[in-house]
């Protein structure tokens, strides 16, 4: 090769190699930590792919829990690897309260939330709605001639001794939703749980068959008659009916309390500008009608739009639940869950 072919080689490689990185240099990458499943394959599939189109980006996953994304926010919190995060609004309380999150840009969306969906002055937003309730076992009420539960006092009932599945409310947020609206009840509130404490043993206590750590055994428990009532959200029971599992929701005349998952803008990370793009976009009746209709993942957006007219007439109810339900006081739960944890193993659940 002559050194003037060799020179012209030379310079259409670097043309090429400064070429290829500029391209990748245009094609960003937003990290989303959330939960994998569901979720995961859902947003994946159907949500983000309209907005890296638009926005010349790749939406990476991270997936985990809700514990394992924060532990993860926290430990790069001097370097952020991720830009946003979807944690259980309790946790996402632990997140905000750490610094690790930055307030979400003001949208035309946020105008239409359902009531509750925003937390601490927009520094995190729910995404998904979900609220605990009770469930009850509707061939089991059907056969006693049962009414249908309507308040939280039902699970006292004494014509329910030995038919109460109750999720502890040291490893369960559903155990934990139930037990302080039972506190407060009592008289009490999330900075005083003496009420709740000192009257569960007597009231709902002897009710209880068994005290499990998550819900995944009530469908076991149902279809096999130990279960008549305990505490699940209208997405579980929804998820039962469509096994055909026989469990209907009931809204407490007290309410329901708030259990969503909610997105936060990770605070100083690497791409601010397209990490809050990517959060309104999340808000929009247009993501948030494909979660629902691919994931079944409740809207907070009230414009989302309802795939069939039946998910309509579920999703229309589900937003009357939302104007009743609950907000508890997390700063105070998470200063003090430890203590109570403690409290429930070693006085109730033993």
């Amino acid at each position: 090769m002559t050194k003037t072919k060799l020179l012209q080689a030379t310079a259409f490689a670097v043309l090429a190699i400064t070429a290829a990185g500029a391209a990748q240099a245009q094609t960003k990458t937003l990290y989303v930590g959330m939960n994998g499943g569901n979720f995961e394959k859902t947003f994946t599939q159907h949500v983000f792919p309209d907005f890296e189109k638009a926005n010349d980006v790749k939406v990476v996953v991270v997936p985990g829990t809700s514990s394992d994304i924060l532990a993860k926010a926290t430990a790069a919190k001097a370097n952020p690897q991720m830009h946003v995060m979807f944690l259980d609004d309790g946790v996402m309380m632990r997140a905000i309260g750490a610094g690790l999150c930055e307030k979400i840009k003001d949208t035309p969306a946020l105008a239409d939330l359902a009531p509750g969906a925003r937390l601490k002055d927009d520094m995190a937003i729910g995404i998904d709605l979900g609220m605990t309730g009770l469930a009850y076992n509707k061939k089991m009420f059907e056969e006693k001639g049962w009414a249908p539960p309507t308040s939280w006092m039902d699970l006292a009932d004494p014509k329910y001794k030995g038919k109460v599945v109750f999720q502890s409310a040291a490893a369960s947020s559903f155990g934990l939703h139930a037990f302080l609206m039972f506190n407060r009840i009592q008289g009490g509130n999330e900075k005083n749980v003496e009420p709740g404490f000192s009257k569960f043993k007597d009231t709902i206590g002897p009710n209880v068959i068994e005290y499990i750590p998550s819900s995944a055994k009530i469908s076991e428990m149902v279809q096999t008659g130990e279960a008549a009532i305990f505490p699940l959200t209208p997405t579980a029971v929804a998820a039962h009916q469509e096994k055909n599992i026989p469990v209907e929701y009931a809204q407490p005349k007290e309410g329901s309390v708030v259990l969503m998952v909610t997105q936060c803008v990770i605070a100083n990370n690497s791409e601010p500008e397209l990490a809050q793009k990517l959060a309104a976009y999340l808000l929009s009746p247009e993501a948030q009608s494909k979660a629902l209709q691919y994931g079944n993942i409740v809207p907070s957006n009230v414009n989302a739009k309802a795939p069939t007219p039946e998910a309509d007439v579920k999703l229309k109810k589900f937003h009357e639940y939302m104007k009743t339900a609950v907000t508890l006081d997390w700063d105070t739960i998470n200063e003090k869950r430890p203590e109570w944890n403690s409290r429930w193993n070693k006085t109730i659940e033993r």
